[in-house]
């Protein structure tokens, strides 16, 4: 693989999409070999991957088979030609997969969470220039995920891409992690030029829910994707129920449709300019409602300070919410993008009347 600098962000690392794939764990050196050529002879792998060191959330589980898995890697490498990466989490984590000849190294989720790891790991590259992926961090919290990457930066890492592998949330049921789509786009918004991949394993912690996750992420332009497989899914030590057979993820890749960015049409490019400036206006003339709403929310504020009256009124609230949803609805809005967007205007509201009852 042709290395290449990110400054193009259509450019990572020469391929775009990026492909990645291997087994959450390398478990014993059969099975990373018999992987690795599987995912080489298709072609369509640009990077594979194994878990060396698996950090557990309790102790007495399968943690890795650490450093003889880097020789397994290496050898898979030097038979397939496919370059690999692995996750690490200390200096020492990085120290030993340098010497293997690691292509790429991954921060995972756990250790973005926490700045001392990360900044353990920069410490660990700084004057090594390798390429460096960073998972965001277990919790939905972007400044955490920017602060890794512009800890990695400091240390003089000029390759740096991210990978959105989904947040832990509450409630959550139907992903092992919740995707929170907005957070990765934000994200992408803020580093337009850093290339983010996208890891449906570990968001959907099943088979069956990988092929929408792919799917969704092409189409809001990913420039790759971050998949398990596993020659025996089923006997796999670690996640087996998220990852596919090297056959099966080929088959996946072939059916997922992938998006242009662009295209050089002038009749193309001019509808779309005649549409964004519908958009535009529109979007004058909501802030410019917005403004006014915000003047009567003010102007109600002054009527409940000279009465003596609470800013939340329940009953109001639950009123406009269950009016708003209803009139949304038959103008094809959904109820949790009404409720998302009002919740956000009721707390400006809120702000707003507070600021008038303190002063």
């Amino acid at each position: 693989m042709n290395y290449v600098s990110t400054d193009n962000k259509d450019a990572l690392w020469g391929h775009r999409p990026w492909i990645i794939s291997g087994p959450c764990s390398a478990e014993t050196e059969e099975q990373v070999l018999s992987t690795a050529r599987s995912l080489a002879a298709s072609g369509k792998i640009h990077l594979f991957r194994s878990g060396i060191w698996k950090p557990r959330t309790k102790p007495g589980g399968f943690e890795g088979v650490g450093r003889v898995g880097l020789e397994w890697l290496k050898k898979a490498k030097s038979e397939t030609g496919l370059p690999f990466t692995v996750e690490v989490a200390t200096a020492k984590q990085v120290e030993e997969a340098l010497e293997f000849g690691t292509d790429v190294l991954w921060i995972g989720a756990r250790t973005t969470v926490n700045p001392f790891s990360v900044q353990e790991i920069a410490d660990a590259l700084k004057g090594i220039d390798i390429p460096v992926l960073i998972k965001n961090p277990i919790n939905p919290d972007l400044e955490l995920w920017t602060g890794a990457l512009e800890r990695m930066r400091g240390a003089g890492i000029r390759r740096i891409g991210l990978i959105h592998r989904g947040f832990s949330t509450y409630g959550n049921t139907e992903y092992r992690n919740a995707p929170l789509w907005h957070l990765a786009i934000e994200m992408k918004l803020r580093y337009p030029q850093i290339p983010m991949i996208n890891d449906p394993s570990h968001i959907c912690g099943r088979r069956d829910l990988l092929m929408d996750v792919m799917q969704r992420s092409v189409d809001l332009d990913f420039d790759g994707l971050m998949i398990e497989s596993h020659p025996e899914p089923e006997q796999a030590w670690s996640d087996a129920n998220q990852q596919v057979t090297p056959d099966r993820l080929i088959e996946m890749l072939e059916q997922v449709r992938w998006r242009a960015e662009d295209v050089n049409s002038d009749t193309f490019h001019s509808a779309l300019d005649a549409l964004r400036q519908q958009i535009n206006q529109l979007d004058v003339e909501m802030l410019q409602l917005l403004g006014r709403r915000m003047q009567v929310a003010e102007e109600i504020g002054r009527y409940k300070k000279e009465n003596n009256i609470t800013i939340l009124q329940a009953g109001r609230w639950q009123e406009i919410m269950e009016n708003a949803c209803a009139r949304g609805e038959q103008v094809g809005l959904s109820r949790e993008f009404i409720t998302r967007y009002l919740e956000a205007v009721h707390m400006e509201s809120i702000n707003r009347q507070k600021r008038i009852l303190d002063s």
